[in-house]
């Protein structure tokens, strides 16, 4: 009950901050070529990033908290991008569970697709590195990660934009023969192009 509330406040704030972006368009108004506010060239992100375990993970887990850096390179201008992305995720464990905090190191690379103006749908993958592996007592050091995402690019000026995205990522097991890892994730992020 309480994961499925806390996830559908995550669902609710993302669908409202898209609303309150994306413009409607008059029926009598010509069709005009697709045209956005961003700028061109690479741009670089940095942000927090707070989720919430979900399937296995949540019985152990409350929540997790993290940053990354991201860059993103334009394959077509202010269309589609490849990305880079690197961070850091703590994943904090329940009181009644006795299980340690896991502590991930994702790095993943993707491609970013702006279909609407501002608005984008992306997804990565990677490795993600666990950086306490002797409190874990886990048989693997790394294990595969995708993670796709959807968000919304405000602007803050001609260059700078706030970065909001939500996003489901997995990671497979870092025990032989366990389940995986899942949260659902909120990315804030101050962006930038060079």
């Amino acid at each position: 009950m309480k994961t499925s509330l806390k996830l559908s406040t995550l669902i609710f704030l993302l669908l409202s901050i898209i609303s309150l972006n994306l413009k409607a368009q008059d029926i009598n108004t010509p069709v005009t070529p697709k045209t956005t506010n961003l700028g061109s060239g690479i741009r670089l992100s940095a942000g927090i990033e707070s989720g919430l375990p979900i399937g296995k993970l949540n019985d152990a887990y409350n929540w997790n908290f993290g940053g990354s850096v991201q860059a993103d390179f334009p394959i077509i201008e202010r269309e589609l991008y490849a990305t880079l992305n690197a961070g850091f995720n703590n994943i904090y464990a329940n009181n009644v569970s006795n299980a340690a905090d896991i502590q991930l190191i994702p790095v993943k690379a993707g491609l970013k697709y702006f279909p609407v103006k501002n608005f984008y749908v992306q997804g990565e993958a990677g490795a993600s590195f666990i950086a306490n592996k002797s409190d874990m007592g886990t048989t693997k050091s790394a294990a595969f990660v995708y993670a796709p995402q959807v968000g919304v690019l405000f602007n803050v000026s001609r260059k700078s934009y706030i970065d909001a995205g939500v996003r489901f990522e997995s990671n497979s097991a870092f025990y032989t023969n366990d389940n995986k890892s899942n949260f659902i994730g909120l990315r804030i992020a101050y962006a930038f192009n060079l």
